[in-house]
């Protein structure tokens, strides 16, 4: 196994929390990484690439906003994308919109191609025959089950295959059975893959951990448009406080730890409202969180939204937003959002989550699966511990600095080109 080349990292170091009522200015810095900014840049090349996306398409989360702002942004740099959804639900069907003109803009043509399960071979058939068709020059995979059908089609076609790694396999959900088999197909379907894309640095050392070679792996960060809707009004130490948590609500996104939290907080005299914002996974899940919310008497306090397209204006009537997840993040894509939209974030210290909120600069960071220690962070903000104008700024800059849509389609894409001529010069055609 393969240790990682210290000199290409460099330890990040984070200014000082904020005094209280603070209006001092920091530059935020990106994290340091082996990055796809570190690749020798051939985007000035005009020939088009065509990549085919292989997605679940099931759901409209995290990763998949991730795929729609690669597939609206990657044709500023010369790559063409569309998708092959073989779980097509929510996002092939918001694919299509787009196709439409909903919306306003285009995140690439929807191939749907459904596996009747897991090892429905006939959707690799399917796939070979959408890539020769539409003289695809590469594929991305962003699962277990799209990884193995995309090794699978690069062994057949003679296509390279990228591979990125939203989140970690092996320990993804709460069923161990289930994370073992997808980091058991993760694993023997990248034997073939031509590049890996990590979207933190802590997923490219647990990457490289594995087994991988340092230099199969890229870290491009995620990215978010810069959107900060106007704001009605701004929170006042004494005022009633909202904080809102946007998720595909299931039980590693730690909702049920917030709703302990509320209920410590309630017994000390410190109510605030929880919007909860986006879908259960299942309709168990939401049964058992009803009756935790029973259980604590907390029901007055939560205000249920679920899901929403319009993910800013829903950041924008929150004074703080809260993601309290147990595990199983790359670099949450809310938590950019938040940022962007300059709302600070009250998040659990998991996986690329300190990467992007530093404690007590652009947000405050609570240990996972602690009530009592996201309580605690949550009075602090709400109790004016912090300048929350001062914190709401540092995340607009940091985010603008280090984490934009444009910033990671061009990283990206950076990795497609250095794939296709490993030599670095341009390819003409």
């Amino acid at each position: 196994m393969q240790s990682t080349n210290p000199s290409e990292f460099s330890p990040s170091t984070a200014p000082a929390a904020l005094p209280v009522r603070s209006t001092a200015v920091a530059s935020p810095t990106p994290a340091a990484s082996f990055s796809a900014a570190s690749l020798p840049s051939v985007l000035s090349t005009t020939r088009e690439v065509r990549v085919l996306h292989v997605v679940n398409g099931e759901h409209f989360s995290g990763a998949e906003r991730v795929q729609s702002h690669l597939g609206r942004c990657l044709p500023d740099f010369h790559v063409a994308a569309d998708f092959a959804c073989v779980k097509p639900g929510r996002f092939a069907e918001m694919l299509e919109e787009r196709q439409t003109g909903v919306g306003g803009e285009k995140w690439g043509h929807c191939h749907r191609l459904p596996m009747r399960n897991r090892l429905d071979w006939t959707s690799a058939k399917r796939l070979a025959r959408v890539v020769a068709e539409g003289e695809y020059d590469l594929l991305h995979a962003h699962t277990p089950r799209t990884a193995m059908l995309a090794s699978v089609v690069s062994k057949w076609s003679g296509r390279p295959w990228v591979y990125h790694v939203h989140s970690p396999a092996g320990r993804d959900c709460e069923r161990a059975w289930s994370n073992r088999i997808n980091a058991w197909i993760e694993r023997r379907s990248l034997a073939n893959c031509s590049h890996l894309i990590t979207v933190s640095n802590s997923l490219r050392e647990d990457t490289i951990q594995q087994g991988f070679r340092a230099d199969q792996v890229t870290v491009v960060h995620n990215g978010v448009p810069a959107i900060r809707p106007t704001r009605q009004n701004k929170p006042t130490v004494g005022s009633r406080w909202t904080i809102g948590m946007v998720a595909l609500m299931r039980s590693r996104k730690g909702l049920e730890v917030v709703l302990d939290a509320l209920a410590i907080l309630k017994n000390r005299g410190t109510e605030v409202t929880l919007r909860c914002i986006g879908p259960f996974e299942t309709e168990a899940y939401r049964q058992q969180i009803d009756a935790q919310i029973t259980d604590l008497g907390i029901g007055h306090l939560i205000d249920w939204v679920g899901f929403t397209q319009d993910v800013p204006a829903e950041l924008a009537r929150m004074d703080a937003m809260v993601l309290p997840s147990l595990y199983g993040e790359g670099l949450p894509m809310v938590v950019l959002e938040s940022m962007a939209a300059g709302t600070p974030v009250i998040a659990t210290s998991v996986e690329g989550t300190p990467e992007a909120i530093r404690h007590g600069v652009e947000g405050l960071l609570a240990e996972p699966r602690n009530a009592d220690s996201l309580a605690k962070q949550i009075e602090a903000m709400v109790s004016g511990q912090y300048d929350w104008q001062a914190m709401s700024d540092f995340a607009v800059t940091r985010h603008h600095q280090c984490f934009s849509d444009h910033t990671m389609a061009h990283g990206v894409a950076k990795v497609y080109r250095r794939i296709l001529d490993p030599t670095g010069h341009p390819t003409d055609g």
